[in-house]
């Protein structure tokens, strides 16, 4: 691993290449009503990284973690991601959608004004596996209209590369491949990365955008900073990145354009001000989303 930390150390020196900030651990958390999962981003010590609000990474092949899954809730104010590793997720809404989340897929809903939906295992027994990752909405967009997008794993393109390193694109571009999610508030970048055994990925990112990684299997290393398994990067401004790993090791590499406004959180709403937040309980509690 030396060798591989001080190669990519002096690559990735100066200006334009992104380094490590900061590396977060996630803690233990329980949602809906009772899945047990990591939430890595919108706790104490990394309360959000603008415009990303929420990452939870859950995984378990114990039912009683997850079968309870997420009954009815609302939203209003900002996108959720969900992709899938393992298991099946059913998800409804009172917008009329259905769609089963399967291995490899997932679904980007946007809750603009307010959606109420929900998000149940359709499984009893196996493992399920996948991260929820919620993305905020500019000011002006807050208010849109709900939108829902189903994405089948057939429809998220996989390059593979010459060390033998995949990448599965959920939004963003590689090579000639673009991902199925757009989001034009934020221009996301959405990566599932799995890196050979020696591999080592070089991307290119919007040098204003803020990223990071998140190592789910393995160990990684940026800029000579070790990554262990579970933990996320921070990374700093600049316009390309570069991840080398000796052994084999899997990670999201995630970005987007900050909005720069006022957050203002409450539950399942995330809003501007205070007011915004309070009409948005009143709207929930009159039936009007």
């Amino acid at each position: 691993m030396a060798a591989t930390l001080e190669r990519d150390s002096a690559t990735t020196k100066g200006g334009e290449w992104r380094s490590v900030t900061r590396l977060v651990v996630g803690q233990p958390a329980s949602d809906g009503a009772g899945v047990r999962l990591t939430r890595v981003i919108g706790t104490g010590t990394l309360p959000d990284l603008d415009p990303f609000l929420m990452l939870d990474e859950f995984g378990s092949s114990e039912a009683s973690d997850y079968i309870a899954g997420f009954p009815d809730h609302p939203h209003r104010g900002f996108e959720t991601v969900t992709y899938m590793l393992a298991g099946r997720m059913r998800h409804r809404d009172n917008q009329g959608n259905s769609g089963l989340l399967l291995p490899g897929g997932g679904q980007w809903m946007t809750a603009g004004r307010g959606i109420v939906h929900s998000e149940m295992p359709e499984q009893e027994e196996g493992l399920m596996r996948g991260f929820q990752l919620w993305v905020n909405l500019p000011a002006r967009d807050k208010m849109t209209a709900p939108r829902y997008q189903d994405i089948e794993p057939g429809q998220i393109p996989e390059v593979a590369l010459a060390d033998g390193t995949r990448v599965r694109v959920l939004a963003g571009r590689l090579g000639g491949a673009e991902g199925p999610v757009s989001a034009v508030a934020t221009e996301p970048v959405y990566l599932d990365v799995a890196l050979a055994p020696g591999g080592r990925f070089e991307h290119e990112l919007p040098a204003g955008h803020a990223a990071f990684v998140y190592v789910y299997e393995g160990s990684a290393a940026i800029g000579g900073k070790e990554i262990a398994r579970s933990r996320l990067a921070v990374l700093s401004p600049g316009r390309r990145v570069a991840v080398a790993a000796t052994a084999a090791a899997r990670f999201i590499l995630v970005a987007g354009r900050p909005l720069g406004e006022p957050v203002v959180k409450y539950g399942p709403f995330v809003m501007n001000t205070a007011d915004e937040i309070r009409q948005a309980v009143s709207d929930y509690q009159s039936g009007r989303f």
